[in-house]
């Protein structure tokens, strides 16, 4: 029997051998074998021109690429998702004719969905990552998506390399390790030979690919559209959406463990904050640039790589979004909904972003691989609240009954209906740039500079976001095995700043560089720290620490804390009821064991008169693990015996009082400020 499994394995191997491809040292060729002479540009209608379909390797490329996993998403599979408004505060009808930004106090239904990109459907929330932030403006003239992200440039400036940058970051296929995360070799190589990139590593490095919750995190279109108002005339245009609450982040061991205590995080965050009336809001932001001011900046407008700082163009805040529901089925929902950058409005147009273009191309395909077939429009989800009629029949999935006989334009039977509309009844039109060059494969020489908008984004960080950045790409590299991959990351970033490289550097064992060949960038951007960002305690979860026999005001205190609209938390020794030193009752909703200090913003130690020697304990780690992620800790009673025992090193965020109106006062500054950076841990 040995034998003849031996030669059966022997057969199957043999078997598998045909189909295994060894590609290293080969010249690469299409699927139908045609060497290929350009894999980093696509064909484009003049250097700065639009993608041309002609681009057979591009499209193959795409196509096969979009195809690649069913049925979960390529990217953004990890998602979750609301429903909302959207209220006009001003007339945009200067630069658009769109009909949803044209009256003020005008509220049109969207629906969000939040992702992040790397990991699977079952990865954790807290990955370092990028975060999909995709709106689906369900307008009277169509469906609008704004398909983005929480940062506001990407990794690659031409969408013929968006395959080859997932392929490097997915988890390596030899083992499929790691999941949903970006520290591997294969990742950093496509990164350290591929240096545009860089600033959006700068970006993903930061705190701001760590999010304390999906509704105190930015969102921005990414790439540079266009506005066309009633007569015609084109103005380019960024969007924002900017937190009510702040941008907000936690610390990456805090990360770690958050992926360890609740994978769900974020969703549950956001769920809850919406079922208990903290509904998220944003405030929607434009950039805009005039077509006469194209070429006016030392940087190209259309490049995906680069942002238009604030202070050269401001962000004009034209409304606010409020997410006010939850989804009811998250299949039928969330996983459902399909968006796409192509779903535009009249007023709303596309620029010449080599990305954006393949973008255009790259969603339906996507949808009709993941969602069986081209009626995905007609899933609830994605239907428009405006009615739709076309000749397009049949197909996988199909709800709409067609009644008639015709579907065919042009036609007599139904008197060549469904008819055209023209512009003035609100047809949709192109925007009539004139193009004029030759079908190239290549990009413009002003897409050349990598790394100016990289150092901008380093000289505005503070000193705590620098040292975060520092320990982020430290132990990024450190996970990767090639040292040759280390070596090549840590020059490319000297081009950034030479003591982050040489820090770095030191940190994960290579040669530090010597040499800053970067541009001399001395600017700074404010709007790019969230040390500028809004500070309140709106929303905040405050783990409030109490035992047996606990004071008489700590549920004064609790209520204190909840009319200002943040939520305490009772966590004690085991969940049930306990008494307090006058006879009152207070519910423990969290034991030590459920909760934990990662789960809060803030800690609020009471204890109480007969708590226990495990009370202590495990209060003591619940502090101390607060204390080392820089949060606010508060203490009354019982609970300043606790922490003065623990002799904690420092006292930057700490508040210490008995008198709960003066407390109070102390306390609710120190949540407002989220961390104490200037605290000195362990």
């Amino acid at each position: 029997m040995r034998g003849n499994k031996k030669e059966l394995a022997d057969s199957k191997d043999k078997q598998l051998e045909n189909y295994r491809a060894h590609d290293e040292g080969k010249k690469m060729t299409t699927n139908q074998g045609l060497r290929v002479s350009e894999d980093e540009f696509s064909l484009k209608a003049g250097e700065r021109g639009p993608t041309l379909m002609e681009d057979f390797h591009f499209r193959e490329k795409m196509t096969h690429f979009d195809h690649e996993r069913i049925p979960e998403r390529v990217v953004h599979a990890r998602g979750y998702a609301a429903h909302g408004e959207f209220e006009l505060y001003e007339s945009m009808k200067k630069y658009t004719k769109a009909k949803f930004l044209q009256e003020p106090g005008s509220k049109t239904p969207v629906f969000v969905r939040f992702s992040t990109v790397v990991g699977s459907r079952g990865s954790g929330e807290l990955a370092r990552d990028v975060r999909g932030f995709a709106t689906k403006f369900y307008t009277e003239e169509g469906n609008y998506d704004l398909v983005g992200n929480n940062i506001p440039v990407f990794f690659i400036q031409d969408a013929v390399k968006f395959p080859d940058l997932i392929h490097a970051v997915k988890p390596e296929p030899h083992n499929e390790i790691p999941q949903a995360a970006t520290a591997h070799d294969t990742f950093w190589d496509f990164v350290a030979n591929n240096q545009e990139s860089a600033h959006m590593i700068m970006w993903a490095m930061s705190d701001r690919a760590i999010p304390r919750s999906f509704r105190m995190m930015e969102g921005f279109g990414v790439h540079t559209f266009r506005f066309i108002n009633e007569d015609g005339e084109a103005f380019f245009v960024k969007f924002h959406w900017k937190p009510t609450l702040g941008v907000h982040s936690v610390v990456w061991d805090e990360a770690q463990k958050l992926n360890g205590k609740n994978p769900d995080f974020h969703r549950q965050d956001l769920y809850e904050s919406i079922e208990c009336g903290d509904y998220p809001e944003y405030e929607l932001g434009v950039q805009i640039i005039s077509e006469k001011d194209e070429f006016v900046f030392d940087f190209d407008i259309l490049d995906p790589t680069k942002i238009w700082p604030e202070e050269d163009v401001p962000v004009k805040i034209i409304g606010k979004m409020t997410l006010n529901r939850n989804v009811d089925n998250v299949f039928a929902e969330t996983e459902q909904v399909a968006f796409h950058p192509g779903n535009v409005v009249p007023g709303i147009d596309f620029t010449n972003d080599p990305l954006l273009q393949g973008r255009l191309f790259s969603y339906t395909d996507t949808q009709l691989i993941r969602l069986g077939g081209p009626n995905f429009h007609e899933l609830p989800i994605n239907r428009p609240v405006c009615p739709f009629h076309n000749n397009q029949r049949d197909g996988y999935g199909r709800q709409t009954i067609n009644v008639g006989r015709v579907s065919y334009h042009k036609n007599s039977l139904a008197n060549n209906t469904p008819s055209l509309s023209s512009v003035d009844e609100g047809g949709y039109t192109h925007y009539q740039e004139k193009i004029d060059g030759r079908k190239v494969v290549a990009r413009s020489d002003s897409f050349k500079d990598h790394f100016s908008h990289a150092v901008l984004f380093w000289n505005s960080m503070s000193e705590p976001e620098k040292e975060h950045i520092i320990e982020a790409f430290s132990f990024e590299l450190g996970m990767c095995k090639e040292k040759n991959v280390r070596q090549q990351v840590v020059d490319m970033f000297s081009n950034v700043d030479l003591e982050l490289a040489q820090r770095v550097a030191k940190n994960v064992g290579v040669q530090q560089p010597v040499i800053n060949r970067g541009p001399k960038v001395k600017k700074s951007s404010p709007a790019l720290s969230q040390e500028n960002t809004v500070k309140k305690p709106d929303t905040r979860k405050i783990a409030v620490l109490v035992g047996e026999r606990f004071n008489k005001n700590v549920p004064v205190i609790m209520e204190a804390l909840k009319n200002i609209g943040t939520h305490p938390v009772t966590v004690g020794e085991k969940q049930g009821f306990i008494k307090g030193e006058n006879g009152d009752e207070l519910e423990v909703a969290q034991t030590f064991l459920t909760g934990d200090s990662v789960l809060f913003d803030s800690i609020y130690v009471v204890g109480g008169e007969d708590t226990s020697h495990q009370f202590f304990e495990s209060a003591a780690y619940f502090i101390n693990e607060a204390f080392i992620h820089y949060k606010p800790i508060g203490a009354s009673y019982q609970g300043r015996e606790l922490i003065e025992y623990l002799n904690l090193p420092s006292n930057a965020g700490i508040v210490m009082g008995d008198a709960p109106s003066e407390f109070l006062e102390e306390f609710i500054k120190a949540i407002s400020e989220h961390r104490f950076w200037n605290r000195k841990t362990y």
